[in-house]
């Protein structure tokens, strides 16, 4: 079951939305076109809407003013005396009230009030007829060419010589395919052919008219002097009239034909999971998070050593400068303002500003690539419009980040159990150097209890006091080393993330988003398009 056609508030809504979402995608004279047109429905569907304009179009020698005067009953093509020339349109109408403005709106100055419908249906039936399409003065042609895109339904005049004429099929004719449902085509003049040579050409006629794109155009033979097929087009212009909606099939068949004119940009696909975590994988690269995580590592080990180390040589550990501080990532100061505050990591190199751009561009053509040329190149230059001002967003994210910086529960117990050993291990020490030189003195010596069962039975009490705070002291470095180490990589692991996690935020603001919308322009653009269209 095919889908209800549009209706024509819709297909304006769908041209405007292409107008809006199309700037600087589509060619500067669609876009022209586009509003010239939106402002001509605006305006036409402002004014009368129980007046139909009918105009009366065709070639010098075509005989569409006799045929105006056949069609009214008079002659008012010829006769008005304020209408010596054809150089201008007159109108004849025969229901004035409420016109005035629709006819100024056309710029008709010349008007004829009849009294006598040409059919039943077509009282409030404005009949304009027209310069000659392919008049030598280019006044009179731009005239006829602009109320060609103005009237609400369209008679195109012929006579069996020129029946074929270039101008007007391949300038007038075929640029309104699309108003087959307001259009009619007249062989005028048949009565200077044969009964055989009428069928042939109206045959003819027929097929040239469907080969301009309009295959359900009606084509009549009529003789304007003779009067042969007169009431036929004046039932036919009845039939038009009686619609009450020829006005706005005009308009929508406009709205088609320009519709038709823009490419449409194809349908966009989604970006990809898979694109979105490459590109903020290579961003956060170039950028410097793992040298920030490896940073987040080395400090953690750095002041895991001073905590857990041997008291008596851990202190050299502080007279290196902490990693992350070097950074300008250590304690913030009170008072810091976070909006403001940056890293000291060195400016970008060529190298890792390359590996940034390149990962946009990649991720850019790779989410735009199913859509038109011209949407792909606004999409590109929207992503490089963000590669100048993309470092410095990110250094300040990475500034922002809080980091996985503080010092694990056991380092205090290691650093109590330490000082425990280095106390103990300088109490055996000075208790030795005690009984070893207070004889010396004079004094009493210092009585070393040894013990006297055992694997160590014969070993002095400080001896082993000695002994096992240095013991102690190495193998609690070791193990700490050791956890250090394990828990570092933990650190540099989730400080990665949270790293990655800014910078997917700033991805996703200053690259993802813009080409998301941009993609959504094209689905919206396409969309509109194909509502026109329909």
């Amino acid at each position: 079951m095919s889908a209800a056609k549009p209706t024509l508030d819709e297909r304006i809504a769908a041209l405007r939305t292409v107008t809006e979402a199309g700037i600087g995608r589509i060619p500067s004279e669609l876009m022209d076109d586009a509003r010239a047109l939106l402002k001509q429905a605006e305006a036409r569907r402002s004014r009368s809407s129980e007046h139909t304009v009918v105009g009366v179009f065709g070639a010098t020698g075509s005989g569409k003013s006799s045929l105006v005067n056949a069609l009214v009953g008079a002659e008012v093509a010829v006769a008005h005396v304020r209408r010596p020339t054809t150089s201008q349109p007159l109108a004849a109408l025969w229901d004035a009230a409420g016109s005035a403005d629709l006819l100024d709106w056309l710029e008709i100055r010349e008007r004829v009030e009849r009294s006598t419908p040409i059919d039943p249906r077509a009282s409030k039936l404005v009949l304009v007829d027209l310069p000659d399409v392919d008049s030598v003065e280019a006044g009179n042609r731009a005239v006829a060419e602009r109320l060609a895109g103005q009237v609400d339904a369209l008679i195109w005049v012929v006579d069996p010589q020129k029946y074929a004429d270039d101008v007007l099929h391949a300038q007038f004719i075929a640029p309104h395919a699309r108003h087959a449902a307001v259009t009619l085509v007249v062989l005028n003049q048949i009565d200077l052919l044969s009964a055989d040579d009428r069928a042939a050409i109206v045959k003819s006629l027929q097929a040239i008219v469907e080969r301009d794109g309009l295959p359900r155009a009606r084509v009549l033979p009529v003789s304007a002097r003779t009067g042969e097929g007169v009431d036929a087009l004046r039932t036919a212009i009845g039939d038009l009239a009686a619609t009450k909606a020829v006005r706005d099939a005009r308009l929508s068949a406009d709205v088609q034909t320009l519709a038709a004119r823009i490419d449409d940009p194809g349908t966009p696909q989604k970006a990809s999971t898979k694109s979105t975590a490459r590109l903020r994988d290579e961003v956060g690269t170039a950028a410097g998070v793992d040298i920030v995580a490896s940073a987040v590592a080395r400090s953690y080990r750095k002041r895991s050593g001073q905590a857990t180390g041997w008291p008596l040589v851990s202190w050299i550990g502080r007279l290196r400068a902490d990693p992350l501080t070097r950074l300008g990532l250590g304690p913030k100061r009170r008072g810091d303002d976070p909006d403001v505050h940056r890293t000291s990591m060195p400016l970008l190199s060529a190298g890792a500003q390359a590996r940034m751009s390149m990962a946009v561009r990649t991720f850019t053509d790779e989410t735009v690539a199913s859509v038109s040329a011209p949407w792909r190149a606004a999409a590109r230059t929207t992503a490089e419009q963000t590669l100048d001002a993309l470092p410095s967003t990110l250094d300040l994210a990475i500034a922002r980040t809080p980091l996985p910086a503080k010092g694990s529960w056991w380092w205090v117990l290691v650093g109590i159990v330490q000082w425990i050993a280095v106390v103990a291990g300088l109490g055996g020490a000075l208790w030795l150097v005690g009984a070893a030189l207070l004889p010396t003195f004079g004094l009493p010596a210092f009585p070393l209890p040894a013990v006297e069962e055992g694997p160590l039975a014969g070993w002095t009490i400080p001896t082993l006091l000695l002994i096992a705070a240095v013991l102690i002291g190495i193998l609690l470095g070791l193990i700490s080393a050791v956890l250090s180490a394990l828990a570092a990589g933990g650190r540099r692991r989730r400080a990665r993330r949270r790293l990655l996690a800014a910078v997917d935020e700033v991805v996703q603001r200053d690259v993802v988003a813009p080409v998301v919308a941009a993609l959504e322009q094209a689905r919206a653009v396409s969309t509109a398009l194909q509502i026109a269209r329909r």
